[in-house]
């Protein structure tokens, strides 16, 4: 343990620490990557559409938007521990009931009361940070996290390629339940409560109501709070279609297109790291204006690529690797500025951000398959999405102001010391 400006205790993270808080924050991208080899079982099985089968995983990105404004606040009235189990135990069930749904209605509902409950999980985990850290210590903790979270990309398409393969795909949902019956064990025996209680807040509605207008009133917390949700919506338009792109389209076998996604996951990963390792000489804010610029410039790339057939699948690959190359100095980053002076409501702060991260993520990715599902439509999507980034931060924040960067420098002595009293 460590004290910081105001003389509030900081802990410094074990590598269990970061493991538990990384596989909690994972668990809403396992729910989503192990069954993504699956889509086109899933389409053939339920006579479904592509799109409707798509909208399974934009489903689920919904409702765990509504899920983190619900939990957000609850965790902020009676602390980190109690919302996280009775959340993360209900994923469970629905895992359960996934796996004997009958037709693609009920499996698209079913996805979005579960990604409700394991919203918990996601939105716990960043409370339980910026209860513990602040500035770039912040920024670092949540680079690391995405080396646990980046392990979904890496390994859960294959191992729910290989359920799918020797039993069927419903039995990756037997698989996700198994999971969540895991971290319900490793919570209550390792999770420590990071919010004591006199640091607790009201959870009358009227309150809840009030913090929530509050924070919608800050244009510059809610244009950092953005940032994040474009930032998964970029992903999430690269999960949803890729299962298509390379296999429909590239003619790539569930083994190969697992593998792709694979090494996709690496860059994300080694993104990440990098900007753990700049944060420490270098301002988030400025790593962030920098990163989304140049991600903009690659996905431009990526489309000019897709347009013109320029080195077929390999192309597409450069084209996809740039763009993951710059994704881990995004969304760190913009948390950390968002929250920086919200740590008195962490929970609800923390529940607005995931709430648009997951709605807009919900919201944007289907037009993948509404535009027609190929390597054109989501190398479109992706570009349209970074230029609204490009949009929200130079509207909303001063971070492409001269100097302005400066302002969105982290909390000061004062403000920590005011932090602690509320």
């Amino acid at each position: 343990m460590t004290d910081v400006p105001g003389n509030r205790p900081r802990y410094v993270p074990g590598v269990k620490y970061v493991l538990m808080l990384g596989a909690l924050a994972a668990l809403p991208a396992l729910s989503t990557d192990m069954y993504l080899p699956s889509l086109p079982d899933v389409a053939d099985d339920l006579q479904a559409s592509q799109a409707a089968v798509q909208f399974t995983l934009s489903a689920m990105l919904i409702g765990g938007g509504f899920g983190q404004l619900v939990i957000g606040p609850l965790s902020d009235r009676f602390g980190r521990r109690l919302p996280l189990m009775v959340g993360i135990s209900l994923h469970i069930v629905i895992s359960m009931a996934c796996s004997i749904a009958p037709d693609i209605a009920t499996l698209i509902g079913l996805r979005i009361l579960q990604g409700f409950f394991n919203a918990a999980a996601a939105v716990v985990a960043i409370a339980v940070i910026r209860d513990r850290f602040i500035g770039s210590d912040a920024a670092r903790l949540m680079s690391r996290l995405v080396l646990v979270i980046g392990v979904a990309p890496l390994f859960a398409p294959s191992i729910g390629q290989v359920i799918a393969d020797q039993w069927h795909w419903r039995a990756v949902f037997y698989a996700l339940a198994l999971i969540g019956l895991a971290l319900v064990v490793i919570v209550w025996k390792w999770m420590p409560e990071t919010l004591p209680v006199e640091s607790r807040r009201g959870g009358r509605p009227r309150q809840i109501v009030q913090s929530y207008w509050f924070l919608l009133r800050d244009r510059q917390f809610m244009s950092l709070a953005i940032v994040p949700g474009l930032g998964l919506g970029v992903i999430m338009s690269y999960v949803v279609g890729s299962p298509f792109v390379f296999q429909n389209q590239y003619g790539l076998s569930g083994s190969q297109f697992a593998l792709v996604f694979a090494l996709n996951g690496v860059v994300l990963i080694i993104s990440a790291q990098v900007n753990a390792s700049l944060v420490r000489r270098v301002a988030p804010a400025k790593i962030l204006r920098a990163g989304v610029l140049a991600q903009f410039t690659f996905g431009v790339v990526l489309l000019l690529i897709v347009v013109t057939g320029a080195g077929g699948l390999t192309g597409v690959l450069v084209g996809l690797w740039l763009i993951f190359a710059t994704q881990g100095m995004i969304p760190a980053n913009a948390t950390v500025l968002a929250l920086n002076n919200y740590g008195h409501m962490a929970g609800t702060a923390s529940a607005v951000m995931g709430a648009l991260k997951s709605g807009i993520a919900g919201i944007v990715s289907p037009l993948v398959g509404f535009l027609g599902g190929g390597a054109l439509s989501m190398a479109g999507v992706m570009v349209g999405i970074v230029a609204m980034t490009v949009t929200v931060l130079l509207v909303g924040t001063p971070v492409y102001r001269k100097g302005g960067w400066r302002e969105l420098e982290f909390q000061t002595h004062e403000d920590v010391a005011m932090d602690r009293k509320q």
